[in-house]
């Protein structure tokens, strides 16, 4: 015999809402995680609050454009080979594309990036930095 007990203060719910809104908290947990461990703020810098505050917006803003360029870049047709995700996570993104070989070159007074000729990611690299630099 199996017996499950749920107990809420919400009182605008019924039993079936709170069930799946209980359902989906793995999903932050996972969030939370990766938030933590990919970004590497297990451990705050400081004893003070303003300065971990600091840190924590800008892990944020960091997180945030991450998961825009896994979502943007990782996900469409040109993307690696993976099994289907509808999303990657930051270190795959970080090992993907922010970690692409390049080299900076200065010539007629102007910079070039090249970067690293036949790699698969080049080319979403591109189209992300084209779909950035228009907007």
């Amino acid at each position: 015999m199996e017996i499950e007990g749920w107990w809420t203060s919400l009182a605008w719910c019924d039993a079936e809402t709170v069930i799946a809104l209980y359902a989906d908290h793995g999903t932050s947990e996972q969030f939370h995680s990766e938030f933590k461990t990919d970004l590497d703020i297990e451990r705050l810098p400081s004893g003070k609050f303003a300065t971990n505050a600091l840190v924590l917006a800008r892990a944020v803003l960091a997180y945030n454009i991450l998961r825009w360029i896994g979502q943007n870049g990782l996900l469409g047709a040109d993307a690696p080979p993976r099994h289907p995700a509808k999303r990657r996570r930051l270190r795959t993104v970080m090992q993907e594309l922010m970690s692409l070989a390049g080299r900076l070159i200065r010539t007629g007074r102007r910079l070039k990036l090249a970067l690293a000729y036949g790699c698969p990611v080049v080319s979403i690299f591109q189209r992300l930095y084209a779909r950035l630099a228009c907007t």
